[in-house]
């Protein structure tokens, strides 16, 4: 392939769910996984693949499973372009494997397998940096998910993808207001409410709001983006 016909082929694929007004790669970061070379890579935080999502499909739904093996937990997440599609109509599913894992002793394993399992889904449905920043390369030796060695089956090359790391970056590491001003922009999953954001909601329903931010049951990081503005509301009228 030329170097022209390269170039071509690599402008189509950057516009892979394209959305007008959002470039995606602005919130790339550096992630290292937990591997003894600490390799460090592009990736999207999962909460902004799951705004990316709603912003192309504002119907659509990721389901999560999850289920208890040996001393791991394994998740499975499925990425449906409609929240009426049949269970079999996906665009794309992932597993994802964890264990304890004694550097992040405050994560769960379940929390962890599910965040792992929802960002490889939607990055294969594409929802990710496609091919022109990171790339998609595999380990040279397979980790073995059946328990012979559990240290090794957390250290795959989607490592970064744990709550550790989502906590840090979308958490940690950001202040209250910092939180509230990102979660403005999330799509409402509220059918009634089609179209509009959380901010939206503010002035449209309190009411709505408030019950994302306690009741909203799906792993997609509506609730604890509804939870920030709500928090950030009450202490602003403190």
């Amino acid at each position: 392939m030329c170097e022209q016909t390269k170039k071509e082929s690599m402008a189509k694929i950057e516009t892979i769910n394209q959305i007008q007004g959002f470039e995606p790669s602005q919130f790339a970061i550096k992630l290292a996984d937990l591997s003894e070379n600490g390799e460090e890579r592009m990736r999207l935080p999962v909460m902004t693949q799951l705004a990316w999502f709603r912003l192309k499909f504002p119907m659509g739904k990721i389901s999560v499973e999850v289920s208890p093996s040996g001393e791991l937990f394994v998740a499975r997440a499925r990425v449906y372009a409609d929240y009426k599609d049949a269970d079999n109509c996906f665009l794309a599913e992932a597993t994802a494997s964890r264990g304890k894992c004694e550097q992040k002793p405050s994560v769960s394993p379940r929390e962890w397998a599910q965040t792992a399992a929802i960002g490889i889904a939607l990055r294969n449905a594409g929802f990710g940096l496609q091919f022109a920043i990171a790339g998609d390369d595999f380990e040279e030796i397979a980790p073995d998910e059946l328990g012979a060695d559990n240290a090794d089956a957390q250290t795959t090359q989607d490592e970064e993808y744990t709550v550790a790391e989502e906590k840090k970056e979308e958490t940690a590491e950001l202040t209250l207001e910092e939180r509230y001003k990102r979660a403005l922009g999330i799509p409402c999953p509220i059918t009634k409410y089609k179209g509009k954001t959380l901010g939206d909601l503010i002035v449209a329903d309190p009411g709505a709001l408030k019950w994302l931010a306690t009741k909203y049951s799906k792993e997609d990081g509506v609730r604890a983006a509804a939870k920030a503005i709500c928090d950030y509301s009450l202490q602003s009228a403190a």
